[in-house]
């Protein structure tokens, strides 16, 4: 279901939202990678809605261009970073903070994200009290922001094999902070978890997956 919703500066954006407001006692929102809410995004969010979660997915693009969903070519890759270099990070987490006040009131809300969502992940559990638990999958930009202190449980994953956040990125961040729960996927590059990706790997998207569920089940 396609919603707009509105920020706190008065943007308008476009949301992606499954799962039942009326039946759901969580909720989630999901971070798009740098290729908009497209297919994969959307298949995250109903993956989460089936496990009763209400889910909202803002289209953090619609601040420097509507409607965008990409594929994952070179092209794509390009063209999206162009975007969200575009897009200010204080603006990022006014629709992120939207999102979460887009969720049925009165019920607990968590936030995972995936590459550039994962770090807007982390981002909402530093930078904001809005969240009960965070989950970030191959944020690059984490590293970079380890020392921001979350306000709340905080789980990330990453491939050990991933070309754009080496292994001593991520222990720095577990050097920083040891209360944060860093799981690391022998092997996997980044984006394993993404089907329509050449670096898909099933057995580690379905347990970083089994993870998360378990995480958010502990923790909201």
């Amino acid at each position: 279901m396609d919603t707009i919703i509105t920020a706190a500066d008065g943007h308008r954006l476009s949301t992606y939202m499954a799962g039942s407001e009326d039946d759901a006692d969580r909720a989630l929102v999901i971070v798009q990678e740098i290729f908009g809410v497209n297919d994969h995004m959307r298949y995250v969010a109903d993956t989460f809605a089936r496990e009763g979660y209400f889910v909202v997915v803002p289209a953090l693009f619609d601040r420097a261009e509507r409607d965008v969903e990409l594929g994952y070519g070179p092209e794509d890759i390009e063209r999206g970073l162009k975007l969200r270099s575009g897009i200010p990070e204080d603006k990022v987490m006014l629709d992120i903070l939207a999102a979460a006040g887009a969720a049925p009131s009165g019920i607990p809300r968590g936030i995972i994200g995936y590459c550039w969502g994962g770090t807007v992940a982390w981002h909402g559990a530093t930078r904001s009290t809005a969240f009960k638990a965070a989950v970030g999958w191959y944020g690059g930009g984490i590293a970079a922001a380890r020392d921001e202190v979350p306000t709340c449980p905080v789980q990330l994953h990453f491939g050990e094999k991933d070309g754009s956040i080496p292994m001593a990125s991520v222990e720095a961040i577990q050097a920083a902070r040891p209360e944060v729960e860093v799981l690391v996927y022998p092997g996997a590059g980044h984006g394993f978890g993404c089907e329509a990706r050449g670096s898909y790997v099933p057995k580690d998207a379905a347990l970083a997956l089994s993870r998360s569920l378990e995480f958010f089940g502990k923790h909201l």
